[in-house]
């Protein structure tokens, strides 16, 4: 109970932050599996238990959790009480508040309300090392038998560095930028390897009235950035300035970041910033599809999440991904590694079963549900059953590029600093004039050395 309280006392301050934030995409009615006729804190001796697991819903929907769930309660007797909805950070906020925890939440860090980072902040995640031991209902293997290998040890499942996984990875794309491999083998142009062929396409480009780069929103900057770094100075300059290394922006390898980024702020579509937004990035999206920008740093959830745009479309058009440009063109590309987190609330009530649940979401009948929504985990194997675009997406690291993990190490609050409005959001402004290059470095300078006399450890 002490636990508890002094988990809402802390909630009570960073959920009220969190529920402030961005809007996310446009909501549907939550959707809800029948209540057991008994709540699982009246439920008799040897009754199972009812668990709440909530989950968002994106572009790969909701039929999928309620597969899975249904699965998970005929293999375990275990009945679950699910919520989707595509604004779960809405539908969560005011009940933790109030002491009203889920069981489990598939709910990613990055999201606008950032109310994953808010319980990481909070410390009031529960540590899932036992999850991964304990052996998958229905199989004889456990999750840690089944993820493939670095994906539980990364900043972002192990935000306190001590050797803890507090955040199961869940459905991974490979993130690279976009084009449309049409236009390209119409023109016969080749896909940059480098940023001196991107610049040189660019200025090509520019001339037939196609901008060389858009981006659905500065929140994609998220995986763009870290992979940029990387393809700079390989994970080891990620890793320092994701860490908040003192005098790491001052190095020769930093300031060929903030160089590309700088000239890349001059290739963007001058109607990017604009539609930039939970409402209208979809029209940033669009512009590669329709031959207005060649580039866009997206995900391989872009497919499903344009599918019925394409289907309007007048001119050929087919899917193209490359990992980002490098500076050498004998050195190995990067393609960042995006994915999805579950987690259970330290204060969830039913921790024993809600274990059994994630370790459950490994399990072969839930990985076959979620891939057949085109939801991938990281699990050994599961790439080899894939076909058409999903085969050539999330083969992109059997092609020479090298995975960038991970994201910027958590921090205690900090008035008026965030991660997203330090090193994302910014870039609309450097595209549309209103800051330089230096305004933006400076920011990143000056918050860095914040966040690391914050960085929680």
């Amino acid at each position: 109970m002490k636990k508890i309280i002094a988990l809402l006392l802390a909630l009570t301050m960073v959920l009220g932050l969190a529920a402030c934030g961005g809007s996310a995409p446009a909501a549907t009615e939550a959707t809800q599996a029948p209540k057991a006729d008994t709540p699982a804190t009246e439920a008799s001796a040897g009754e199972a238990a009812t668990i709440k697991v909530a989950a968002i819903e994106t572009g790969y929907g909701a039929q999928m959790w309620r597969d899975v769930a249904a699965a998970f309660e005929a293999e375990t007797g275990i009945k679950v009480e699910l919520t989707t909805d595509k604004n779960l950070e809405d539908v969560l906020s005011g009940p933790m508040q109030n002491g009203e925890f889920p069981d489990v939440v598939h709910l990613a860090i990055g999201r606008p309300a950032g109310l994953t980072e808010q319980l990481i902040k909070a410390n009031a995640l529960h540590d899932l090392d036992n999850m991964l031991s304990t052996t998958i209902p229905g199989e004889t293997k456990t999750p840690a038998d089944k993820i493939v290998g670095g994906f539980t040890e990364t900043s972002i499942t192990s935000p306190y560095g001590d050797g803890k996984t507090y955040l199961a990875p869940m459905f991974y794309s490979p993130c690279g930028l976009f084009y449309n491999a049409k236009l390209f083998e119409e023109k016969g142009w080749e896909v940059p390897t480098t940023w001196d062929e991107m610049w040189a396409l660019g200025d090509k480009a520019a001339a037939e009235g196609i901008s060389l780069f858009t981006y659905p929103t500065t929140g994609y900057f998220d995986t763009f950035i870290p992979t940029l770094i990387a393809s700079v100075g390989g994970t080891e300059l990620w890793e320092s300035i994701s860490n908040y290394e003192e005098g790491v922006w001052d190095t020769p390898e930093a300031q060929k970041v903030l160089d590309v980024i700088a000239k890349l702020a001059t290739y963007v579509h001058p109607n990017t910033p604009a539609q930039a937004n939970n409402q209208d990035f979809t029209k940033n999206q669009l512009m590669v599809m329709t031959n207005d920008a060649l580039f866009m740093p997206n995900g391989t959830w872009i497919t499903g999440e344009m599918r019925d745009a394409e289907a309007t479309l007048t001119n050929d058009f087919a899917w193209g991904m490359t990992a980002l440009p490098g500076f050498d063109a004998n050195a190995a590309p990067y393609a960042y590694c995006w994915f999805e987190q579950a987690w259970i609330p330290a204060a969830a009530e039913h921790i024993s079963e809600a274990e059994q649940f994630v370790a459950f979401l490994y399990s072969d009948k839930a990985a076959e549900i979620f891939a057949a929504s085109g939801a991938i985990q990281p699990i050994v194997g599961v790439a080899e059953s894939l076909e058409g675009e999903n085969k050539v997406f999330y083969s992109i690291y059997d092609n020479g590029a090298k995975a960038c993990m991970g994201a910027f190490a958590a921090f205690g609050e900090i008035p008026g600093v965030t991660v997203s409005d330090t090193f994302f959001a910014p870039i609309d402004s450097l595209v549309s004039g209103s800051i330089t290059i230096d305004d933006y470095a400076n920011l990143v300078k000056t918050n860095s050395a914040q966040m690391a006399a914050a960085k929680l450890s």
